[in-house]
This record gives C-alpha cells, sequence and structure tokens, in this order.
C-alpha cells in the first residue's frame, strides 16, 4: 500500500515481551556521545506484585552509563532497534 503525498510512513513497532528483556541488546538509532549500544541490565519491578514492570535499567557498552527508561520506549524503531547493529 502506497503512502499518500506529504504523509509521513509509520515504521512498525518493536514486538517486546517484558518477561524476556533481561540482558536483551539493543543499539540507539542516532548514538549520543558514542554511545550506541545498549543491554538492558535490570527490569525494575514494581512495589505491587500484581503489576508489571514500567522502568528499566539500559547500560550502554561503550562508557559503562547507566540510565532508567519506561521498557515502551523500546517500542519505538525510530529510537531503538533490536540487538547490535
Amino acid at each position: 500500500m502506497a503512502t499518500p503525498p506529504g504523509a509521513r510512513a509509520r515504521l512498525p513497532v518493536n514486538p517486546i515481551q517484558p518477561a524476556k528483556l533481561l540482558n536483551s541488546k539493543w543499539t540507539a538509532a542516532v548514538p549520543v556521545a558514542r554511545e550506541k549500544h545498549f543491554i538492558v541490565t535490570r527490569v525494575v519491578e514494581p512495589e505491587d506484585p500484581a503489576a508489571r514492570p514500567e522502568w528499566i535499567d539500559i547500560e550502554a557498552v561503550h562508557s559503562g552509563r547507566v540510565r532508567r527508561i519506561a521498557w515502551r520506549a523500546l517500542r519505538d524503531p525510530s529510537v531503538w532497534r533490536r540487538g547490535w547493529v
């Protein structure tokens, strides 16, 4: 199906299962400060055991810097790509 003129094509969403996030590898679509490759080092468990996790800690392989992001942010292919590309 062709995209109409002037419309932006939607990128497909990265399928993610929260239970399989730990130790998964990701590539930033736009590297910042030479940080391009990342690994999920922790899935932050919510206080309520019945609730689903919302946050993950993702570590830059190059610098070792860790940042906390919402795991759903990984679904956006314009920001993140699965694996180390």
